[in-house]
């Protein structure tokens, strides 16, 4: 069963989130609290949207914390899925495909033209996962990150760049 989180599932999804940084080997990167996802997801401006695997017998399995983009070539929105994690235990029963076919649904249903995401370079298992749904690699794009101190110097710069470029 998929299905949309609730206030209620915010303890469950940030477990999810540390024992996904944990497979990612980055367990010391998690920041959120359940105070931040429960405003990003169920406040007054909820910006990202969470759904949720469930088992027969409501056991959480897994969840999709996704985000509405926008591309400017195709001039319609798309998701965005920031995190898939399905929990060991509940793997190879089809809870990240049912996940990401809910999101499909969804891009169709809005007329959304993309469902896009990031996956580490040495999961294999979600790979092969991803290239059996029809997922194409984006290997001529190559993804940044601007955070932490160089987040802040930047911010704090403002203004035109420096002579000669950025």
């Amino acid at each position: 069963m998929i299905r949309p989180a609730t206030p209620e599932d915010v303890p469950a999804i940030l477990g999810m989130i540390r024992d996904l940084a944990e497979y990612e080997k980055e367990p010391d990167k998690v920041e959120t609290t359940e105070g931040r996802l429960r405003e990003a997801l169920f406040g007054a401006a909820p910006s990202v949207f969470c759904h949720l695997a469930h088992e027969d017998d409501g056991e959480v399995a897994g969840f999709a914390l996704w985000f509405v983009s926008y591309s400017t070539w195709l001039g319609r929105h798309g998701i965005h899925l920031e995190d898939l994690f399905v929990r060991p235990a509940h793997r190879s029963r089809g809870h990240g495909g049912r996940l990401l076919a809910e999101l499909a649904r969804i891009c169709a249903e809005r007329g959304y033209g993309r469902l896009e995401w990031s996956v580490l370079d040495w999961n294999a298992p979600a790979i092969e996962v991803y290239r059996a749904l029809g997922a194409v690699p984006l290997d001529d794009w190559v993804p940044y990150r601007l955070a932490g101190p160089a987040l802040e110097r930047l911010a704090a710069r403002g203004g035109p760049p420096p002579a000669g470029g950025v």
